[in-house]
C-alpha cells in the first residue's frame, strides 16, 4: 500500500526552473520535513503538559514497591488485569 497524500499538507508545485528532487522519505512513505512538522506541532502541547506534571518522588516509589514486597500493601493481580481490560475496551469474548 502506498500513501499519496499526508491531510493538511498541500503538495509542492514543481519548480519549472529546475528538476524536482525527491527529498528524504521516512519509513511511512512521508517526506522527512512534512513528519517533522507534524510532530512538532502535535507533541508540542502534550510536552507542554508533559514538563507540568510533578517529577517523580523515586522515594515513594522505593517505598512503595519495598512496602508490597512485604506484603505490607493489598495487591489484587486479578482485580488489577480486569481494571486494564476494561481501560483498552477488551474482554475474553473478544480475544476468541
Amino acid at each position: 500500500m502506498r500513501i499519496v497524500g499526508t491531510p493538511g499538507i498541500a503538495p509542492a508545485a514543481p519548480s519549472a526552473a529546475a528538476p524536482e528532487a525527491t527529498p528524504p522519505m521516512d519509513a511511512t512513505g512521508v517526506p522527512a520535513t512534512a513528519q517533522a512538522s507534524m510532530a512538532s506541532s502535535i507533541l508540542q502541547p502534550a510536552l507542554a503538559a508533559l514538563r507540568e506534571l510533578p517529577d517523580i518522588d523515586h522515594a515513594k516509589v522505593a517505598a512503595l514497591r519495598e512496602a508490597l514486597a512485604r506484603g505490607e500493601v493489598p495487591f489484587d493481580a486479578a482485580k488489577l488485569a480486569g481494571l486494564i481490560e476494561r481501560f483498552h475496551g477488551s474482554s475474553a469474548d473478544d480475544r476468541s
